[in-house]
């Protein structure tokens, strides 16, 4: 999380907002507090998430954006987390800083289920397939409640990772980010190809039910992209925790584009786009451990893996995953 938002937060903004949701002290504890404060809170109605965000990261409409495409999925049958209204019957809580910003409060339906990760089968890999292809192919007709409302693009300045936080010292790696996010840029658009994606959907922000019934949540990064885009981020991370990538992401693919075409077409010339999805997210995520580690110092398992060789990976043109995409057309 940025410095300027953390000295901006205090318990006065914790407790402004719990007064919002109608919560107890005894009913709320805290989750998280990566890119947002996220709380966990539960009173007679159910089990809910609190979640409170900074307008230095995402404005009110940004925010009803989001809620507003969550909700428009929820009511449509797909299995996401609905986001709920406030004791005033608001979406969305704007809380002032006192420094001429806004806290922004928002709360979801907490998503039943356990993690993912000791779960994965190609049963499973299926049913993600169909929960992303139901996404896209419901969002094709979606429209925002309000023009204002609009999520920002895939390249807006509010997704700018590698600018903000990658030192100037990275030239190759930031040399290299703009090569891939400008041929992104030459792939057509049309409805069928580009819309509103989740762009974070992997694995820590779903969770599985007994009857391996998948739910999605933490919109908080949805944007205007190539569906595409969201198919590689989603193999970006399961990736990681296979031993053998290659295999895995034959296998995985496999499985994954199978659900998927079951509810949204998917035109598969896209398919040999997705190395530089890969490296757009390769290196903005490189951006982000600048921004919150010591790099000579990382406390994270998996954040000091992924940094293994990072640098020597993304400034000698090393894909992020040596595969070929086009074969999958013969396999799905």
């Amino acid at each position: 999380m940025e410095q300027r938002v953390i000295v901006r937060f205090s318990e006065a903004i914790v407790q402004k907002a719990m007064h919002c949701y109608g919560i107890e002290k005894d009913q709320i504890q805290i989750l998280d507090s990566f890119e947002s404060y996220i709380y966990e809170f539960k009173n007679e109605t159910g089990e809910y998430i609190l979640r409170i965000s900074h307008s230095i990261r995402r404005n009110k409409e940004l925010i009803h954006g989001e809620v507003d495409w969550i909700n428009y999925l929820a009511d449509h049958g797909v299995s996401v987390a609905r986001a709920i209204q406030s004791k005033n019957n608001q979406l969305v809580e704007a809380i002032e800083d006192q420094q001429g910003g806004f806290f922004l409060a928002t709360a979801f339906v907490r998503a039943v289920g356990r993690s993912p990760w000791e779960l994965w089968t190609p049963v499973i890999f299926e049913s993600y397939g169909q929960l992303i292809g139901r996404i896209h192919a419901i969002t094709k007709q979606y429209q925002p409640s309000h023009t204002v409302w609009k999520r920002a693009e895939w390249d807006d300045p509010i997704f700018e990772f590698v600018t903000q936080f990658l030192p100037d010292s990275e030239v190759l790696a930031r040399k290299k980010y703009l090569s891939a996010c400008n041929h992104v840029r030459s792939i057509p658009k049309d409805k069928d190809t580009y819309g509103l994606i989740h762009q974070d959907a992997h694995g820590s922000n779903l969770v599985i039910d007994d009857m391996n019934q998948i739910t999605l949540f933490d919109f908080d990064d949805c944007c205007y992209s190539w569906f595409i885009n969201d198919i590689a981020i989603v193999l970006f991370y399961i990736v990681q925790d296979a031993e053998d990538w290659k295999r895995f992401c034959e296998e995985f693919m496999t499985d994954f584009l199978q659900g998927y075409l079951q509810y949204c077409s998917l035109d598969l010339e896209l398919l040999k786009e997705i190395p530089y999805f890969l490296k757009i997210r390769e290196i903005e995520l490189y951006a982000v451990m600048h921004r919150d580690f010591d790099l000579k110092n990382i406390n994270n398992e998996w954040c000091e893996r992924f940094m293994h060789e990072r640098k020597y990976r993304i400034e000698n043109d090393i894909p992020f995953i040596d595969f070929d995409f086009n074969s999958l057309r013969i396999m799905i």
